[in-house]
């Protein structure tokens, strides 16, 4: 029997890191080292080659906590799991399931969220999906669902929560050459700032000859869509979730969320990217499931 190895596949690798590839070259990278306050993707890589996020604020040392693409939120049962000032952490249990295969590869992992006295707060599982596009661009689809420890557990009102996005130096606003743009073709923070909408993109020079951006997308089944969203001219954007109002999670209800970005090249082109909301926010979630040997379990799209 010939072995034909996987397109794309999510290879583990030292450090607690996990390198999803393309033909054996990195797109991007999963780090969960107990000595980080949280989990986090860094780079998410651009078809230039050249990193389209960042870790840390261009010019503020007490932003270290924005770690290129991660997930926090600041009002946990009224503790900061968004800031690193503190002891609360997020550190991953476990990894569940690498999956390589021709049109993606998928990373299953679980996350403890605990206090400052190592009591587990919450439970969170996330399958991250990565699939090529054409012309070297990136789709990332990020499915995540909370579950608290207890019967249940209030994620208070905030504008920092839940999955943010650091983007690059270059493609910020005010300390590059980048801009927003919302999905009603709004462009800039003053205006869309708390504003709704289906999907952001950040896009600007990555090179001198180059421009790149992300577009990021929050499914229409999440709570409280259209997200208003929180961005910033130096160069980040949240979907918040739950900037007007809070969200109280039991064991029988957990909180689902999807999430996409576009690594994407050029600036937004607003037709295509409704397109790809438009064909996000049709796909069914992934779901884990039994497999037969010799992998424990798979990931498939759910039937509908």
């Amino acid at each position: 029997m010939t072995y034909k190895i996987p397109r794309v596949q999510a290879v583990p690798i030292a450090d607690s890191q996990v390198s999803f590839q393309v033909e054996g070259t990195e797109r991007l990278r999963w780090h969960a080292a107990t000595r980080y306050t949280r989990p986090h993707f860094y780079p998410l890589l651009g078809p230039s080659g050249k990193p389209l996020t960042r870790m840390g604020h261009p010019a503020a040392p007490d932003h270290d906590h924005h770690k290129s693409i991660w997930f926090a939120h600041h009002k946990v049962a009224g503790l900061d799991f968004w800031g690193d000032k503190n002891n609360n952490r997020a550190r991953q249990d476990d990894w569940v399931h690498y999956q390589d295969g021709e049109d993606e590869a998928v990373m299953v992992t679980d996350i403890g969220w605990y206090d400052g006295h190592a009591a587990k707060l919450m439970q969170q599982r996330l399958i991250a999906a990565l699939r090529p596009l054409p012309d070297g661009e990136t789709w990332l689809e990020l499915q995540t669902r909370f579950t608290p420890a207890g019967n249940s557990l209030l994620l208070e009102k905030t504008n920092f929560a839940f999955l943010a996005v650091r983007m690059a130096k270059s493609i910020s606003h005010a300390y590059g050459g980048g801009q927003l743009t919302n999905s009603s073709g709004v462009k800039g923070e003053a205006d869309i700032f708390g504003k709704p909408a289906e999907w952001m993109d950040y896009s600007g020079p990555i090179t001198n000859e180059i421009t790149e951006g992300i577009t990021y997308f929050s499914h229409p089944t999440n709570p409280h869509t259209p997200n208003s969203w929180h961005v910033r001219k130096d160069g980040w954007m949240a979907a918040s979730v739950c900037m007007h109002n809070g969200i109280e999670i039991t064991k029988d209800q957990p909180l689902q969320l999807r999430f996409a970005l576009h690594a994407h090249a050029g600036d937004v082109n607003n037709e295509r990217a409704q397109s790809l909301f438009n064909d996000f926010a049709a796909s069914p979630p992934y779901e884990v499931i039994k497999a037969q040997p010799p992998y424990r379990v798979q990931v498939q799209r759910r039937e509908v």
